[in-house]
């Protein structure tokens, strides 16, 4: 199932002699090799060398090595140079800080900063309030790690963690206009991440948990909301949970079934499965099978965390006691949010006419998706270069203008369901079919509407 992605993306810089016919050289040699090319530049053209830039698109790391070594087997080639356009991109951090107001003059300098602004601190000090009124608080949103489960990559701590935390900040300003800064912290004990959280929070108008490992992010997601007067969302969570009962309502619409009949199986039952599940249930769902690294989720252990408590509670599968192959059989619904390969193409072919299959992990999902379309009616994945990603871009930056906009201090399921209804809407009957479940995360409805449903729903809350 590989194929090229632009998060792997190259140029190679080549030189030849005309009489060596470099472009056709390079392009077939990257063509050969499994690449797609997408751009090709003639950066000299002399009567001794041609020089020229190719730019393609790889599998992974070791695949860009590999279309390097194949053009540099021809003698009268030489390569140059080799860029990564994704560390290119990367280059000195990708958000940075602006100044909203003019500061070209003393009377700028005066009414900015001292002695003008002393006014300001006056009248925050009077009333704390006007904090969200007279400073970037009513805006920002903290997004806090402690980068000890970041992306598929682990716990590989703070420092590695600050680009995915930048990307994430990009994102919330890029789709909502949110100012959200990262907050890496070199700690991963709850105390200090909560107390620490709890004494920056005066900045910030929300915090955003982001890839701190299970089961502690449940501890840290329950304690900070119980401390601060502003809303605590952790997106590994609760953003994966409203995108997939988002895909999940229009895939069970397209093949005619409902919720509360389907037969759900899951694999993966830590932040995101249990937070799935919830949220599942809280729509109607009443049958979920589940499974995790131990294999079937059925009954309470010692030292379980509160949400897997709350899953077998929930989530008991009753009188079956089987392997993941076995609960599949006469299965409408897989949702996988935990490893590779879990489940086989023959476990999905023995599903329930009409079903859905959501193979979630990334980058290598439960099974292989062009596997699984011979049998399934639908399949939804979390990769880009896939039909139907279940992309955490579509709930958060609209959850955060809805909180951020409706001064809404703390998040109910309420509000996590009306999201997902909000995001299912702006796919139209017209537009709903196999390989179109979700709404593209481009499309300017989602943000708009997904803000207003959770702005609606917290006022029923007041």
């Amino acid at each position: 199932m590989a194929s090229t992605s632009p998060g792997y993306g190259i140029t190679i810089r080549a030189e030849g002699p005309p009489s060596a016919q470099p472009v056709s050289v390079v392009t077939n040699a990257i063509t050969l090799a499994g690449a797609s090319i997408t751009a090709l530049d003639v950066v000299e053209s002399n009567l001794d060398h041609v020089v020229i830039d190719v730019t393609c698109d790889a599998i992974d790391g070791e695949h860009a090595e590999q279309i390097t070594a194949a053009i540099s087997k021809n003698p009268q080639i030489t390569v140059r140079k080799v860029s990564d356009r994704t560390f290119l991109l990367h280059l000195g951090g990708k958000i940075e800080i602006q100044s909203k107001v003019p500061l070209k003059t003393r009377d700028d300098l005066s009414r900015a900063y001292t002695p003008g602004v002393a006014r300001i601190s006056q009248a925050i000090a009077a009333d704390k309030s006007d904090a969200r009124r007279l400073t970037i608080k009513r805006n920002t949103v903290a997004v806090v790690t402690d980068g000890s489960a970041v992306l598929g990559l682990g716990n590989i701590g703070p420092e590695a963690a600050l680009p995915v935390m930048e990307g994430k900040a990009a994102l919330f300003k890029r789709f909502a206009d949110v100012d959200a800064w990262p907050v890496c912290l070199d700690t991963q004990d709850v105390d200090e991440i909560v107390r620490t959280v709890q004494i920056i929070a005066p900045v910030y108008g929300g915090i955003n948990l982001e890839d701190i490992s299970a089961p502690r992010c449940f501890e840290v997601e329950r304690r900070l909301r119980d401390l601060l007067d502003i809303p605590v969302f952790h997106d590994d969570q609760h953003g994966t949970a409203i995108v997939v009962l988002a895909a999940l309502s229009n895939a069970l619409k397209l093949v005619g079934k409902k919720l509360s009949d389907a037969k759900i199986v899951m694999s993966g039952a830590g932040a995101a499965g249990t937070a799935i599940a919830r949220l599942l249930v809280a729509s109607g769902a009443k049958q979920i099978i589940g499974f995790d690294k131990d294999g079937l989720v059925k009954e309470h252990k010692d030292g379980d965390d509160v949400m897997r408590t709350w899953f077998v509670d929930n989530c008991a599968p009753g009188v079956f006691s089987g392997t993941i192959s076995e609960a599949m059989v006469g299965a409408d619904t897989f949702i996988g949010v935990s490893a590779p390969n879990v489940i086989s193409e023959s476990d999905v072919a023995a599903m329930a006419a009409g079903s859905i299959v959501f193979a979630l992990a990334n980058p290598d999902p439960e099974v292989d998706p062009v596997l699984a379309r011979k049998h399934a009616a639908v399949v939804a994945t979390g990769r880009s270069d896939q039909p139907n990603q279940i992309n955490n871009v579509l709930a958060f930056p609209g959850i955060f203008r809805g909180l951020l906009d409706g001064r809404i201090t703390k998040i109910t399921d309420k509000m996590l369901v009306a999201a997902a209804e909000a995001i299912a809407s702006c796919v139209s009957t017209e537009q709903l079919n196999a390989n179109f479940i979700v709404p593209s995360v481009f499309d300017p409805h989602v943000v708009t509407k997904v803000a207003e449903a959770v702005k609606a729903a917290g006022k029923t809350n007041v």
